[in-house]
C-alpha cells in the first residue's frame, strides 16, 4: 500500500502543477494559455468560401497554402488593428466525401469582427505570385523614408505565377539544397528577357503580397530553367518550393455565405454552459460520496484530475471550444463516471462473496476492464468517423469527445485504480470477517454492508 500511497501523492502534486500552470497561472493580469472560444461562445462571425479546384491535382496541397495565405492576411491585418480580432480560426473542409461530389471550402472565423464587408474584402482575393525587382537607389529610397512598402522598394515585371510550371528542390554537388524553377515558353521568353537586362539586380518573389524569396541574377537564362541558391536548409527550401508550386496555381474562392453572433448570445451560451457544468458535477459529486462513499470520494478526486488533464490538453492543442465541443466534453466526463461505477459494482460483487477488499478491487477492475475497454474504444471509433465526415460544429464535438474518452479511461483505470489501492487496509488472510467493519462499510455502497 506505501507503493500505492507514494505514486497517488505524486500524481496529486502534479495535477496540481499542472492545474496551475495551464489554467491558474497568469501574465499582465491575463492567463497564460487562454482557451479558444468559437463564435457561437464569444460572438462574432464567420465567413464561407468556395474555392475552385477544378483545374487542380493536388486538391488538399492547394487548400493547406489558401489557408496559409489567408492566415497571413488575417495576421497582417491585426498588425494594422483593420479587423479588431486576434484568435481567428481557418479551417478547410471537404463537403460530401461519400458521394464523390467534392466541394472544398474555406470557413472562417473571426472573433470580434464588426466590419464584415472590411473582412469580406480582405479575405476574398484570390492569391497571387509576383516577380518584383528591387530598385538600385533603394538604400536612398530607406534613408528618405524610413517604413518604406514594397511599391516604394520595388518595381514589378511581367512575371507572374501563371508563367511558372514548377519549383523543386534539387542538391548541389556539396549535398547543398537549392530551389530551381521551370518556366513555360512564354514565361521562358520573358524570363530571358529579364535576366539579361538587370544582371547583377535583385529579384523578389512575393506571394499574397509577402516576400518568400529574393536572389540576385547572376546571368542570362535562356532555356527557362532558373535556381536560387542560398544557405537554405532542407526544410526551408521544401516550405518555400510548396509555396511557389500553389502560388503558381491560383485558386478562385468565391464567397458562398456569412452569419453574425451578437456577443450578448455568446457570452450567455457560454455562462450557461460553465454554470450547467460547474452544477452537474456538485451533484454528481454528491451522489458518488453519498452512494459510493470512500471509492465515491477517490472517483470525485479523479474526476477532478480528468477535468485539469483534458482542459490542460484543449489549450495545449489548442482546442477551439464551441457550444457543440462543450457537450462532448460533458458526455466524456459522464462515460469517466460510468467507468468507475463499473469498477465499484464489480467490486461490491466481489465482496458479497467473502472476499477481502484487496482481493475484491483487484477482480472488480479485472472484470470492469473488458466492458471499459469496448464501450471507449466504440466511443473513440464514432468520435473518429464524426470528425472525418462532420463539418465544422460536428468536428469540434467529435474531437472534445474523442480527447475525453481516452483521458477518462486513463483516469478510471490509472488514477482512480492507484488512489484505491492507496486507502485500501492491507490485505487480511483468510476471510473477510477478519477485515475491520469500518473498512467494510466505507468500501461498499448503496445499503450493501
Amino acid at each position: 500500500m506505501r507503493k500505492h500511497a507514494t505514486i497517488s501523492i505524486i500524481l496529486l502534486v502534479l495535477f496540481g502543477l499542472l492545474g496551475w500552470y495551464f489554467l491558474i497561472n497568469q501574465r499582465g493580469g491575463e492567463t497564460r494559455f487562454p482557451f479558444r472560444f468559437g463564435l457561437d461562445l464569444v460572438g462574432g462571425t464567420e465567413l464561407v468560401y468556395r474555392a475552385d479546384t477544378t483545374q487542380v491535382d493536388d486538391v488538399d496541397g492547394v487548400m493547406e497554402s489558401l489557408k496559409g495565405v489567408i492566415e497571413r492576411r488575417i495576421a497582417q491585418a491585426n498588425l494594422s488593428g483593420a479587423l479588431g480580432t486576434l484568435e481567428p480560426l481557418i479551417q478547410t473542409e471537404s463537403a460530401g466525401i461519400i458521394s464523390g461530389n467534392r466541394d472544398e471550402r474555406l470557413i472562417v472565423e473571426l472573433p470580434g469582427v464588426t466590419d464584415v464587408e472590411k473582412a469580406k474584402a480582405l479575405i476574398g482575393k484570390t492569391p497571387t505570385l509576383e516577380f518584383w525587382l528591387l530598385k538600385r537607389n533603394v538604400q536612398e529610397i530607406i534613408d528618405a523614408n524610413p517604413q518604406p512598402t514594397i511599391e516604394d522598394l520595388y518595381t514589378p515585371t511581367e512575371i507572374t505565377g501563371k508563367y511558372l510550371t514548377r519549383a523543386s528542390v534539387v542538391f548541389g554537388q556539396t549535398g547543398t539544397p537549392a530551389i530551381a524553377l521551370n518556366f513555360n515558353k512564354e514565361g521562358g521568353v520573358l524570363f530571358a528577357k529579364l535576366t539579361k537586362e538587370h544582371k547583377g539586380e535583385s529579384l523578389a518573389i512575393f506571394l499574397d503580397g509577402t516576400r518568400i524569396q529574393e536572389a540576385v541574377i547572376q546571368d542570362e537564362i535562356t532555356n527557362g530553367e532558373a535556381q536560387i541558391t542560398g544557405s537554405f536548409t532542407p526544410e526551408y527550401a521544401k516550405a518555400s518550393v510548396k509555396d511557389l508550386n500553389y502560388g503558381a496555381l491560383p485558386v478562385p474562392i468565391e464567397f458562398h455565405s456569412s452569419q453574425t453572433i451578437g456577443a450578448t448570445l455568446g457570452d450567455a451560451t457560454l455562462d450557461a454552459g460553465v454554470r450547467a457544468g460547474v452544477i452537474g458535477f456538485v451533484v454528481l459529486s454528491i451522489f458518488l460520496v453519498l452512494w459510493y462513499r470512500l471509492p465515491g470520494l477517490i472517483a470525485v478526486i479523479a474526476l477532478i484530475s480528468y477535468t485539469i488533464l483534458s482542459l490542460a490538453i484543449f489549450k495545449l492543442i489548442p482546442v477551439t471550444l464551441t457550444a457543440a465541443g462543450m457537450a462532448g466534453f460533458v458526455l466524456s466526463l459522464g462515460m469517466a463516471v460510468d467507468a468507475n461505477i463499473l469498477i465499484f459494482e464489480r467490486t461490491k460483487e466481489e465482496m458479497k462473496k467473502g472476499k477481502n477488499i484487496h482481493d475484491s478491487l483487484h477482480e472488480g477492475f479485472l472484470r470492469a476492464w473488458l466492458s471499459i475497454r469496448d464501450s471507449n474504444i466504440s466511443s473513440i471509433i464514432t468520435a473518429i468517423v464524426l470528425f472525418w465526415l462532420g463539418t465544422s460544429a460536428v468536428k469540434g464535438f467529435a474531437l472534445t469527445l474523442g480527447v475525453g474518452v481516452m483521458v477518462s479511461m486513463f483516469s478510471a483505470i490509472t488514477l482512480s485504480r492507484t488512489f484505491l489501492f492507496a486507502a485500501c487496509p492491507e490485505p487480511v488472510e483468510g476471510a473477510s470477517a477478519k477485515e475491520g467493519k469500518i473498512s467494510r462499510f466505507l468500501f461498499s455502497n448503496g445499503f450493501h454492508k
